[in-house]
């Protein structure tokens, strides 16, 4: 068994689908083992790999996460940087990163998607006609395999 149970994911997957509800953006968690180096990086780096910037508004958010070495990532698209403040996404990382600690994992993950949606939905409201661009399962990384057009 991976990382997560079936129920777990279905938990995380569902929690995406709610966040969304508010907001046009598009939020999705990628995850795994091992981070050598920053986990900002390697968190562009799959941005760019799962095709995140090319969302209609470009405010997708990805959550990275190496569950091994303790590290985790929360980038947004252009569209996003250009309207927040830097600081936007810290309350969202010192919220995870609370669970974290404490060993919750899961609810860690939950909390971040939460309030990203939440912070997503004061300057991306949903807006009718709005579809779900991305995927809301979570991409394990070691597993992805890019979808060739």
């Amino acid at each position: 068994m991976g990382i997560f149970t079936e129920q777990e994911q279905e938990l995380i997957a569902n929690a995406i689908s709610e966040a969304e509800k508010a907001t046009s953006g598009e939020i999705r968690i990628a995850v795994d083992k091992h981070c050598e180096g920053d986990a900002f990086e390697k968190a562009t780096s799959y941005f760019s790999k799962l095709g995140m910037e090319k969302t209609s508004k470009h405010n997708g958010v990805l959550i990275y996460l190496a569950y091994v070495d303790h590290k985790f990532a929360i980038i947004g698209d252009s569209g996003i940087n250009k309207v927040v403040p830097p600081d936007f996404w810290e309350t969202t990382k010192v919220a995870m990163k609370a669970h974290f600690s404490g060993g919750n994992l899961v609810q860690g993950i939950i909390a971040g998607i939460v309030l990203a949606g939440e912070k997503l939905a004061s300057f991306f409201p949903f807006q009718g006609g709005d579809i779900n661009e991305l995927p809301n399962e979570i991409i394990f990384m070691d597993q992805y395999k890019a979808v060739k057009p």
